[in-house]
């Protein structure tokens, strides 16, 4: 018995231009064209620091200026820092030369040396 039903159709629910449904059949449709479908993907990061920017443009130079004080400003520090501890070692060391000097002249040089030690130290 089975043999004499027909062979099933491919029923599908369509929408039609009034906003109603029913049913077609699938194979008296038009062929609908498979659109790609598209897939918009949204990368979140953190803003870029603008801090450099900020600087630059509040005090009217360039970034490059502002990275190169950023680079240089420590650099600058630890040479002058440098300098003055030569400085003040070149001092120490004038002071107790100068204090050596004013001893072995007063030691050695009699009543002499003593007059001319005072003479120094008044001057």
């Amino acid at each position: 018995m089975d043999q004499h039903l027909p062979a099933p159709r491919a029923v599908t629910v369509v929408q039609l231009p009034d906003g109603s449904y029913t049913y077609a059949d699938a194979t008296h449709l038009p062929a609908q064209q498979q659109v790609p479908q598209q897939i918009v993907q949204h990368i979140h990061q953190a803003p870029p620091d603008r801090t450099v920017q900020r600087i630059a443009l509040g005090s009217g130079v360039g970034a490059g200026a502002v990275a190169a004080g950023v680079y240089f400003g420590p650099l600058l520090v630890a040479a002058l820092t440098a300098i003055a501890a030569n400085l003040a070692m070149l001092a120490f060391l004038a002071a107790v030369m100068a204090w050596g000097v004013v001893s072995v002249v007063k030691s050695v040089g009699g009543s002499d040396g003593k007059a001319a030690s005072k003479r120094l130290r008044r001057h």
